[in-house]
């Protein structure tokens, strides 16, 4: 692999996650505290992006694959997704925010596989090579918190702007990328995105647990992603953004240990370690304030465990157990199960959840965050009792 290439995709990588990082945790802060949002307004504009991950599969499987180059087709939805970007800094009005920004999460849902799909097709070892790749999405992802904590824009306008010049910059940039033509020959039908042929893997009952288990704790991470950066700011902790890229600092870090983790105590164990953080950071983020700090420190930095030792080791488990038969349509399943349904559902209740617990403007953030961790201990309980599997073989 060319020096070059190798840079050109770490760049591609950096300004992705840039655009995303700049915006996604920061918005419920801003939709309360500038458009005056609900609970449920927001919970509906993080269910947005879910919509657009179950869309995304099909746009780049039977449409960008197979008819466009892939760094063109980024080109072009990168470029669309800044005007719809700089259409969003001009709404005032919580209601139609959610259309626009679903728009806009359709223009970028895709983005996220077609720069996979890009880097994967260039690199000459995957296992050696894309991680370097990757990596500069966390990177860029501490780069523009930190950014956006140190001058104070996680309410205001700003993060969309600072998304949509980055959007326009990666628009242009893609076509300078090396080429990745059309695979006209690929014959991706619905059935292969909806991974359809992976349901043959749930006659393991192991992999069907852990798949429902999968589904069900996108619920409580979809709190995460939308109530942590207001109840941070609400505890009385100042420079959030700052501080809450320690949990992609300590994603890198417990990312390195998985390896070490599997030879050591096997899949059940990593994945039940992984539950567990969840409930304590629930827990941290509920009880933690000014007087206790390092409980809002602590869940932060769970961050690397909470999302590492399951979705990440998960997505091991599923290519192991799946083999080369069923690799794609399992991952696939997966991918639509989490980040669409699951998440989809979890930011619809957490909006619910923040309103129910909000009286006079205040929010209780004891009781919303008490919610999250009773699911997360269900899903514990569950898989604790029914997931026989440690071990990690592909099947034939």
């Amino acid at each position: 692999m060319k020096n070059l290439t190798r840079y050109q995709l770490m760049a591609m990588m950096f300004l992705l996650y840039f655009i995303w990082g700049s915006w996604y945790g920061q918005m419920s802060k801003y939709m309360f505290n500038s458009l005056h949002a609900t609970g449920v307004q927001v919970g509906g504009a993080y269910a947005a992006f879910s919509i657009a991950m179950i869309i995304a599969p099909f746009f780049v499987g039977m449409i960008a694959d197979r008819y466009f180059a892939a760094q063109k087709v980024l080109g072009v939805l990168s470029l669309a997704g800044a005007a719809l970007l700089y259409l969003i800094t001009r709404i005032t009005d919580a209601d139609t925010f959610f259309w626009v920004i679903l728009a806009y999460c359709i223009t970028f849902a895709p983005t996220m596989a077609l720069t996979t799909s890009i880097a994967m097709q260039h690199v000459k070892d995957t296992e050696k090579d894309f991680p370097t790749i990757r990596v500069m999405g966390t990177v860029a992802w501490i780069v523009v918190s930190n950014i956006i904590g140190f001058y104070g824009f996680g309410d205001s306008v700003m993060i969309f702007k600072i998304s949509m010049i980055a959007a326009a910059i990666l628009g242009v940039y893609s076509f300078f990328l090396p080429n990745t033509p059309p695979k006209p020959n690929t014959s991706t039908t619905f059935s292969d995105i909806l991974g359809l042929d992976a349901f043959k893997l749930f006659k393991d009952r192991s992999f069907a647990i852990f798949f429902i288990s999968s589904l069900l704790i996108c619920i409580p991470l979809s709190f995460y992603y939308a109530m942590a950066n207001p109840s941070l700011t609400d505890s009385g902790m100042t420079n959030v953004e700052n501080k809450m890229s320690l949990g992609q600092a300590s994603e890198v870090v417990f990312m390195l240990l998985i390896p070490f983790a599997f030879r050591k105590f096997g899949v059940k164990w990593i994945l039940i370690v992984g539950l567990i953080a969840w409930i304590v950071r629930f827990i941290g983020f509920g009880y933690g304030d000014a007087s206790s700090e390092w409980l809002l420190y602590m869940a932060i930095l769970l961050h690397g465990v909470c999302y590492d030792f399951f979705f990440v080791t998960g997505q091991i488990y599923t290519d192991s157990k799946a083999g080369e038969k069923y690799r794609s349509s399992a991952q696939g399943l997966i991918t639509i199960a989490t980040y669409g349904i699951g998440m989809g559902i979890g930011s619809w209740i957490a909006g619910i959840v923040a309103d129910e617990y909000t009286v006079n403007g205040v929010k209780n953030w004891t009781s919303i965050w008490m919610v999250p961790a009773a699911i997360a201990a269900l899903v514990l309980v569950l898989f604790v009792l029914f997931f026989k599997d440690n071990k990690v073989k592909a099947e034939s």
